[in-house]
Protein backbone atom coordinates (compact mmCIF):
# COMPACT_ATOMS: atom_id res chain seq x y z
CA UNK A 1 0.00 0.00 0.00
CA UNK A 2 1.26 3.42 -1.12
CA UNK A 3 1.99 5.84 1.71
CA UNK A 4 -1.18 8.17 0.21
CA UNK A 5 -3.60 5.37 0.43
CA UNK A 6 -2.32 4.07 3.81
CA UNK A 7 -2.79 8.07 5.00
CA UNK A 8 -6.54 7.71 3.84
CA UNK A 9 -7.36 4.51 4.92
CA UNK A 10 -6.15 5.61 8.49
CA UNK A 11 -7.88 9.16 7.67
CA UNK A 12 -11.17 6.76 7.37
CA UNK A 13 -10.71 4.65 10.19
CA UNK A 14 -10.24 7.60 12.63
CA UNK A 15 -13.71 9.36 10.96
CA UNK A 16 -15.91 5.85 11.60
CA UNK A 17 -13.93 5.74 15.41
CA UNK A 18 -14.93 9.81 16.16
CA UNK A 19 -18.44 9.12 14.57
CA UNK A 20 -19.03 6.06 16.48
CA UNK A 21 -17.96 7.88 19.86
CA UNK A 22 -20.00 10.92 18.88
CA UNK A 23 -23.49 8.39 18.26
CA UNK A 24 -22.20 6.96 21.77
CA UNK A 25 -21.62 10.15 23.42
CA UNK A 26 -25.16 11.51 22.09
CA UNK A 27 -27.09 8.72 23.76
CA UNK A 28 -25.33 8.35 26.40
CA UNK A 29 -26.24 12.41 26.90
CA UNK A 30 -30.20 11.23 25.69
CA UNK A 31 -29.74 8.54 28.51
CA UNK A 32 -28.37 10.88 31.34
CA UNK A 33 -31.07 13.94 30.22
CA UNK A 34 -33.64 11.08 30.57
CA UNK A 35 -32.99 9.80 34.00
CA UNK A 36 -35.04 11.45 36.42
CA UNK A 37 -34.20 12.73 40.11
CA UNK A 38 -35.90 12.76 43.25
CA UNK A 39 -35.45 14.64 46.10
CA UNK A 40 -36.23 13.01 49.73
CA UNK A 41 -36.30 15.40 52.67
CA UNK A 42 -35.31 13.20 55.78
CA UNK A 43 -32.49 12.84 58.98
CA UNK A 44 -29.10 12.91 58.14
CA UNK A 45 -26.60 10.53 59.80
CA UNK A 46 -27.42 7.02 60.32
CA UNK A 47 -30.57 7.10 58.74
CA UNK A 48 -29.67 8.83 55.73
CA UNK A 49 -26.24 6.21 54.89
CA UNK A 50 -28.73 3.61 55.88
CA UNK A 51 -30.96 4.23 53.00
CA UNK A 52 -28.85 5.65 50.46
CA UNK A 53 -26.79 2.50 50.55
CA UNK A 54 -29.13 0.01 51.33
CA UNK A 55 -32.64 1.32 50.25
CA UNK A 56 -32.66 3.62 47.55
CA UNK A 57 -30.53 1.58 45.36
CA UNK A 58 -32.99 -1.47 44.45
CA UNK A 59 -35.71 1.60 43.41
CA UNK A 60 -33.36 3.72 41.33
CA UNK A 61 -32.19 0.56 39.30
CA UNK A 62 -35.55 -0.39 38.37
CA UNK A 63 -36.74 3.02 37.29
CA UNK A 64 -34.09 4.31 35.90
CA UNK A 65 -33.65 7.65 38.59
CA UNK A 66 -31.73 8.87 41.17
CA UNK A 67 -32.32 9.58 44.47
CA UNK A 68 -30.78 12.81 46.57
CA UNK A 69 -31.40 13.23 50.44
CA UNK A 70 -32.41 16.93 51.44
CA UNK A 71 -30.58 16.18 55.31
CA UNK A 72 -32.36 18.31 57.83
CA UNK A 73 -34.46 17.82 61.17
CA UNK A 74 -38.08 17.15 61.20
CA UNK A 75 -38.26 21.20 61.55
CA UNK A 76 -35.48 21.60 58.88
CA UNK A 77 -37.58 20.01 56.47
CA UNK A 78 -40.79 21.22 57.38
CA UNK A 79 -39.40 25.09 56.79
CA UNK A 80 -38.08 24.44 53.47
CA UNK A 81 -41.27 22.15 52.02
CA UNK A 82 -43.32 25.48 53.65
CA UNK A 83 -41.30 28.07 51.56
CA UNK A 84 -41.30 25.95 48.72
CA UNK A 85 -45.21 25.56 49.21
CA UNK A 86 -46.09 26.57 45.82
CA UNK A 87 -43.37 25.41 43.86
CA UNK A 88 -41.89 22.05 45.76
CA UNK A 89 -38.21 21.87 45.72
CA UNK A 90 -38.41 18.44 46.88
CA UNK A 91 -40.70 15.37 46.34
CA UNK A 92 -41.42 12.87 49.73
CA UNK A 93 -40.70 14.44 52.78
CA UNK A 94 -39.64 12.12 56.09
CA UNK A 95 -41.04 13.33 59.57
CA UNK A 96 -41.97 12.86 62.89
CA UNK A 97 -45.63 12.32 63.23
CA UNK A 98 -46.55 15.20 65.33
CA UNK A 99 -44.79 17.37 62.76
CA UNK A 100 -45.76 15.45 60.17
CA UNK A 101 -49.66 15.73 61.27
CA UNK A 102 -49.02 19.73 61.22
CA UNK A 103 -47.21 19.71 57.45
CA UNK A 104 -50.77 17.69 56.38
CA UNK A 105 -52.55 20.55 57.77
CA UNK A 106 -51.13 22.88 56.37
CA UNK A 107 -51.80 21.25 52.84
CA UNK A 108 -47.79 20.26 52.03
CA UNK A 109 -48.89 16.22 51.66
CA UNK A 110 -50.59 14.80 48.68
CA UNK A 111 -52.70 11.74 49.90
CA UNK A 112 -51.40 8.32 49.39
CA UNK A 113 -52.32 6.96 46.11
CA UNK A 114 -54.54 3.51 46.89
CA UNK A 115 -52.12 0.15 46.93
CA UNK A 116 -52.08 -3.06 48.38
CA UNK A 117 -49.28 -2.40 50.20
CA UNK A 118 -50.88 0.11 52.12
CA UNK A 119 -53.25 -3.28 53.74
CA UNK A 120 -49.95 -4.77 54.96
CA UNK A 121 -49.44 -2.02 57.64
CA UNK A 122 -50.10 -1.47 61.46
CA UNK A 123 -53.46 0.64 61.18
CA UNK A 124 -51.85 3.22 63.95
CA UNK A 125 -49.22 3.89 61.16
CA UNK A 126 -51.92 5.73 58.76
CA UNK A 127 -52.65 8.98 59.43
CA UNK A 128 -55.59 10.72 58.70
CA UNK A 129 -57.18 10.24 55.29
CA UNK A 130 -53.98 8.27 54.31
CA UNK A 131 -51.91 11.66 53.64
CA UNK A 132 -48.82 10.18 55.08
CA UNK A 133 -47.92 7.08 56.24
CA UNK A 134 -45.04 5.97 58.85
CA UNK A 135 -41.84 4.03 57.28
CA UNK A 136 -39.89 3.75 60.73
CA UNK A 137 -41.94 3.00 63.79
CA UNK A 138 -40.76 3.44 67.91
CA UNK A 139 -42.12 3.71 70.57
CA UNK A 140 -41.43 5.75 74.27
CA UNK A 141 -41.16 3.42 77.34
CA UNK A 142 -38.19 3.43 80.19
CA UNK A 143 -34.58 3.45 79.94
CA UNK A 144 -32.79 2.40 82.86
CA UNK A 145 -29.10 2.20 84.05
CA UNK A 146 -28.75 -1.57 84.40
CA UNK A 147 -25.60 -1.15 86.43
CA UNK A 148 -27.01 0.90 89.13
CA UNK A 149 -29.67 -1.20 89.42
CA UNK A 150 -27.75 -3.95 89.93
CA UNK A 151 -25.74 -2.32 92.08
CA UNK A 152 -28.92 -1.20 94.40
CA UNK A 153 -30.50 -4.96 93.71
CA UNK A 154 -33.20 -3.14 92.27
CA UNK A 155 -36.06 -5.29 89.92
CA UNK A 156 -36.35 -3.26 86.66
CA UNK A 157 -39.04 -0.73 86.28
CA UNK A 158 -42.24 -1.74 85.07
CA UNK A 159 -44.34 1.24 85.47
CA UNK A 160 -44.41 5.43 84.64
CA UNK A 161 -45.58 5.68 87.75
CA UNK A 162 -41.93 3.95 88.78
CA UNK A 163 -40.65 7.54 87.57
CA UNK A 164 -42.20 9.18 91.19
CA UNK A 165 -40.61 6.18 93.40
CA UNK A 166 -38.94 7.41 96.36
CA UNK A 167 -35.87 5.31 96.08
CA UNK A 168 -35.24 7.09 92.60
CA UNK A 169 -35.04 10.77 94.07
CA UNK A 170 -32.59 12.45 92.50
CA UNK A 171 -31.60 9.93 90.25
CA UNK A 172 -34.54 10.69 87.51
CA UNK A 173 -33.51 12.21 84.07
CA UNK A 174 -36.32 13.41 82.29
CA UNK A 175 -36.46 15.27 78.83
CA UNK A 176 -38.04 18.73 78.68
CA UNK A 177 -41.83 18.12 77.58
CA UNK A 178 -41.33 21.83 75.91
CA UNK A 179 -38.56 20.84 73.59
CA UNK A 180 -38.41 16.76 73.62
CA UNK A 181 -41.13 13.79 71.91
CA UNK A 182 -39.78 11.70 74.44
CA UNK A 183 -40.34 14.12 77.52
CA UNK A 184 -43.54 15.20 76.45
CA UNK A 185 -44.72 11.63 75.81
CA UNK A 186 -43.61 10.61 79.31
CA UNK A 187 -45.54 13.77 80.97
CA UNK A 188 -48.30 12.58 78.87
CA UNK A 189 -48.71 9.28 79.92
CA UNK A 190 -48.41 10.54 83.61
CA UNK A 191 -51.35 12.70 82.62
CA UNK A 192 -53.42 10.17 81.27
CA UNK A 193 -52.74 8.13 84.52
CA UNK A 194 -53.73 10.83 86.88
CA UNK A 195 -57.09 11.15 85.20
CA UNK A 196 -56.16 13.80 82.01
CA UNK A 197 -56.38 13.38 78.14
CA UNK A 198 -54.25 14.95 76.03
CA UNK A 199 -56.49 17.94 76.02
CA UNK A 200 -56.92 18.39 79.35
CA UNK A 201 -53.28 18.42 81.15
CA UNK A 202 -54.32 20.09 84.00
CA UNK A 203 -54.15 16.56 86.40
CA UNK A 204 -50.74 16.10 85.20
CA UNK A 205 -49.70 19.23 85.75
CA UNK A 206 -51.23 19.20 89.38
CA UNK A 207 -49.61 15.99 90.35
CA UNK A 208 -45.81 16.66 88.81
CA UNK A 209 -44.25 18.46 91.32
CA UNK A 210 -45.30 16.47 94.09
CA UNK A 211 -44.94 12.91 92.75
CA UNK A 212 -42.39 12.38 89.69
CA UNK A 213 -40.92 16.12 89.96
CA UNK A 214 -39.38 15.37 93.21
CA UNK A 215 -37.23 13.07 91.65
CA UNK A 216 -36.01 14.65 88.80
CA UNK A 217 -32.43 15.23 88.91
CA UNK A 218 -31.78 17.62 86.01
CA UNK A 219 -34.90 17.89 82.54
CA UNK A 220 -32.53 17.83 79.45
CA UNK A 221 -33.14 19.61 76.35
CA UNK A 222 -31.63 16.48 74.07
CA UNK A 223 -31.39 12.83 75.04
CA UNK A 224 -27.49 12.70 73.72
CA UNK A 225 -26.83 13.66 77.34
CA UNK A 226 -28.33 10.83 78.95
CA UNK A 227 -25.36 8.59 77.83
CA UNK A 228 -23.28 11.02 79.53
CA UNK A 229 -25.54 10.39 82.38
CA UNK A 230 -25.28 6.94 82.93
CA UNK A 231 -21.68 6.45 82.41
CA UNK A 232 -21.12 8.71 84.91
CA UNK A 233 -23.68 6.89 87.29
CA UNK A 234 -26.12 10.59 87.72
CA UNK A 235 -29.12 8.30 85.86
CA UNK A 236 -31.13 5.90 87.24
CA UNK A 237 -34.29 6.21 84.76
CA UNK A 238 -35.19 8.24 81.86
CA UNK A 239 -37.83 8.38 79.24
CA UNK A 240 -36.37 6.42 75.88
CA UNK A 241 -36.76 4.15 73.26
CA UNK A 242 -35.59 1.10 72.25
CA UNK A 243 -34.03 1.89 68.81
CA UNK A 244 -32.26 4.29 71.37
CA UNK A 245 -31.23 1.91 73.85
CA UNK A 246 -29.79 -0.47 71.10
CA UNK A 247 -27.51 2.42 69.96
CA UNK A 248 -26.88 2.70 73.42
CA UNK A 249 -26.06 -0.71 74.01
CA UNK A 250 -23.52 -1.28 70.70
CA UNK A 251 -21.34 1.81 72.28
CA UNK A 252 -20.82 -0.90 75.67
CA UNK A 253 -23.20 1.82 77.46
CA UNK A 254 -25.00 -0.34 80.40
CA UNK A 255 -28.33 -0.01 79.69
CA UNK A 256 -32.31 -1.73 78.56
CA UNK A 257 -35.25 -1.02 77.78
CA UNK A 258 -38.55 -1.88 79.77
CA UNK A 259 -42.33 -1.64 78.72
CA UNK A 260 -44.03 -0.17 80.59
CA UNK A 261 -47.38 -1.89 81.84
CA UNK A 262 -49.41 0.95 80.75
CA UNK A 263 -48.05 1.25 77.41
CA UNK A 264 -45.37 3.05 75.85
CA UNK A 265 -46.54 5.84 72.71
CA UNK A 266 -45.95 5.24 69.72
CA UNK A 267 -43.25 7.42 67.73
CA UNK A 268 -42.84 7.26 64.51
CA UNK A 269 -41.29 8.88 61.31
CA UNK A 270 -43.67 9.23 58.98
CA UNK A 271 -43.21 9.98 54.91
CA UNK A 272 -45.62 12.12 53.06
CA UNK A 273 -45.55 12.70 49.06
CA UNK A 274 -45.16 16.93 48.78
CA UNK A 275 -47.93 18.03 47.00
CA UNK A 276 -47.68 19.45 43.94
CA UNK A 277 -44.31 18.53 43.75
CA UNK A 278 -43.15 17.97 39.78
CA UNK A 279 -42.96 14.10 39.28
CA UNK A 280 -46.28 12.94 41.61
CA UNK A 281 -46.22 9.60 40.10
CA UNK A 282 -42.75 8.68 40.92
CA UNK A 283 -43.13 10.21 43.74
CA UNK A 284 -45.83 7.92 44.69
CA UNK A 285 -44.08 5.21 43.30
CA UNK A 286 -41.31 5.69 45.47
CA UNK A 287 -43.69 6.17 49.05
CA UNK A 288 -45.44 3.16 47.98
CA UNK A 289 -41.62 0.70 47.03
CA UNK A 290 -40.60 2.22 50.96
CA UNK A 291 -43.40 0.71 52.51
CA UNK A 292 -42.60 -2.76 50.84
CA UNK A 293 -41.68 -6.02 52.95
CA UNK A 294 -37.89 -5.88 50.87
CA UNK A 295 -37.75 -2.29 51.75
CA UNK A 296 -38.30 -2.26 54.86
CA UNK A 297 -36.36 -5.68 55.93
CA UNK A 298 -33.08 -3.79 54.63
CA UNK A 299 -33.81 -0.57 56.64
CA UNK A 300 -34.31 -2.79 59.89
CA UNK A 301 -30.89 -5.07 58.92
CA UNK A 302 -28.90 -2.01 58.30
CA UNK A 303 -30.61 1.17 60.12
CA UNK A 304 -32.07 -0.40 62.91
CA UNK A 305 -35.56 1.21 61.94
CA UNK A 306 -38.47 -0.86 62.63
CA UNK A 307 -40.96 -1.63 60.15
CA UNK A 308 -44.52 -0.41 59.76
CA UNK A 309 -45.69 -3.40 57.27
CA UNK A 310 -46.71 -6.02 59.19
CA UNK A 311 -44.86 -8.81 56.82
CA UNK A 312 -41.47 -7.69 57.22
CA UNK A 313 -39.21 -11.08 57.54
CA UNK A 314 -36.17 -10.62 59.31
CA UNK A 315 -32.75 -12.03 59.49
CA UNK A 316 -31.50 -14.18 61.80
CA UNK A 317 -29.50 -11.32 63.75
CA UNK A 318 -32.59 -8.92 63.79
CA UNK A 319 -35.51 -11.14 64.18
CA UNK A 320 -35.37 -11.74 68.03
CA UNK A 321 -35.10 -7.48 67.94
CA UNK A 322 -38.24 -7.51 65.71
CA UNK A 323 -40.44 -10.08 67.74
CA UNK A 324 -39.86 -8.11 70.58
CA UNK A 325 -41.19 -5.03 69.26
CA UNK A 326 -44.21 -6.39 68.06
CA UNK A 327 -44.82 -7.28 71.53
CA UNK A 328 -44.23 -3.94 72.51
CA UNK A 329 -46.70 -2.67 69.44
CA UNK A 330 -49.21 -4.85 71.24
CA UNK A 331 -49.58 -2.27 73.94
CA UNK A 332 -48.56 1.24 72.55
CA UNK A 333 -51.01 4.13 72.73
CA UNK A 334 -51.36 6.70 70.10
CA UNK A 335 -51.45 10.50 70.83
CA UNK A 336 -54.02 13.13 69.11
CA UNK A 337 -51.65 15.19 67.92
CA UNK A 338 -54.29 17.00 66.38
CA UNK A 339 -55.31 18.42 69.23
CA UNK A 340 -51.55 18.53 70.80
CA UNK A 341 -50.73 20.73 68.43
CA UNK A 342 -53.21 22.53 68.83
CA UNK A 343 -52.82 23.15 72.42
CA UNK A 344 -48.81 22.90 72.67
CA UNK A 345 -47.90 26.61 72.88
CA UNK A 346 -50.05 26.79 75.99
CA UNK A 347 -48.72 23.28 77.15
CA UNK A 348 -44.83 24.28 76.21
CA UNK A 349 -45.28 27.67 77.71
CA UNK A 350 -46.87 26.05 81.70
CA UNK A 351 -43.96 23.59 81.22
CA UNK A 352 -41.44 26.04 81.16
CA UNK A 353 -43.23 28.18 84.06
CA UNK A 354 -44.15 25.64 86.56
CA UNK A 355 -42.17 22.77 86.02
CA UNK A 356 -38.51 23.93 84.94
CA UNK A 357 -38.87 27.14 86.40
Amino acid sequence: MSGQHHFNATRRHAGLLLAGATLLAACSGTALAQQKTLYVGMNGGDMERAFTQHVFPDFEKANDVKVVVVPGTSADILAKAQAYKEKPQMHVMFLDDGVMVRAASMGLCQKMAPSPVLDQLYPTSRLKDDMAVGIDMGMTGIGYNTKMFEEKGWAPPTSWMDFADPKYKGKVVFQSAASSTFGLHGFLMFNRIEGGDDKNTDPGFKKWQDTIGKNVLEYISNSAKVAEMVQTNEAAIFPLTPTAIGRLQKRGIPVAYAQPKEGSVILMVAECVIANNTEPDLSQKLAHYLLSPEAQAKALEYGNHFPSNTKVTASDTMKPYLDQFQGYMKTAKVLDWDVINSTRQALNTRWNRTVEQ
